[in-house]
């Protein structure tokens, strides 16, 4: 025969089973209240800035290169009565808003598609120099401009994207200014600001940047014929951005760059398009 269990240790089990469901529910509300939160958060708009000249025309290159030029295949209604465009481009790799690789100047270093993200989005960091610009066309941003920034904003964060503004985009599109000569073919005659030797060392080897850029035709001053800049900064693998707009729009730091160029394989440059975003 079954005997009745005590009434003292059902009534303890109705308890624990209370108890348990009791938990379960303030979990669950807890948890609601949780999710409705997060979701109640306004979200933040981006603040982006595009940092990239259009190609056409009256993109600049390098007096020795090809320049852009687009053939229109289609633009219009087809038969069949839809719109339909279509277009062929040609371009060096190395004109307008750009990138150029490690291998550009340094043998067996990083090739435009063997470049990793890592270097092509980080932290930013814009480094104002137009006061030593404005009257020298020729000026050689060097470490102490560098050490100068650092003594106002603080350290250069290591494997950050750094940023030259030298005012020159005030020039943009106008070859003569921008490069200090409209002739094509004419390399002699080059006169805009780049960075210094000095310079190269000390963001590739003392600041561990990710990548360097700056509004200028190249990452050498404009009489440059030995591009000590680039060499450096090739062998240390990091690339240079090159012909880089509205910097101006941008804050000395508290961004995040996103460069990324046209993955062509084996290239030693390529067209980028680069864009902050403002913290």
């Amino acid at each position: 025969m079954v005997q009745n269990q005590p009434k003292s240790k059902s009534i303890s089990r109705v308890k624990v089973i209370t108890k348990h469901y009791s938990i379960c529910i303030c979990s669950s509300l807890l948890y609601l209240a949780f999710v409705s939160a997060v979701f109640a958060e306004p979200v933040k708009a981006l603040h982006l800035v595009d940092l990239t000249h259009s190609f056409n025309q009256t993109t600049i290159y390098w007096p020795t290169s090809k320049s852009f030029e687009m053939e229109i295949v289609h633009r219009g209604k087809t038969k069949g009565g839809y719109w339909y465009e279509a277009n062929n481009i040609s371009t060096a790799e190395h004109g307008g808003t750009h990138m150029d690789a490690p291998a550009h100047f340094s043998e067996g270093r990083w090739r435009i598609d063997q470049v990793p993200l890592e270097k092509l989005i980080a932290a930013g960091v814009v480094v104002d120099v137009r006061s030593k610009t404005k009257n020298n066309p020729d000026y050689r941003v060097g470490k102490s401009d560098f050490v100068d920034w650092e003594q106002q904003h603080g350290k250069i964060p290591e494997h950050s994207i750094v940023l030259l503004l030298t005012g020159w985009e005030q020039y943009w599109p106008d070859k003569k200014k921008y490069l200090g000569t409209d002739a094509q073919g004419d390399a002699k005659n080059l006169h805009f600001p780049g960075f210094a030797e000095d310079a190269a060392r000390f963001l590739t080897k003392e600041r561990l940047v990710a990548s360097v850029g700056l509004d200028t035709a190249s990452l050498d001053y404009g009489q440059s014929e030995d591009f000590r800049a680039h060499q450096i900064f090739g062998a240390a693998n990091v690339p240079g951005f090159e012909n880089v707009a509205n910097l101006s729009k941008l804050p000395a730091k508290g961004f995040r760059v996103i460069a990324l160029p046209m993955k062509i394989g084996q290239g030693s440059g390529a067209p980028l398009r680069i864009v902050a975003e403002i913290y």
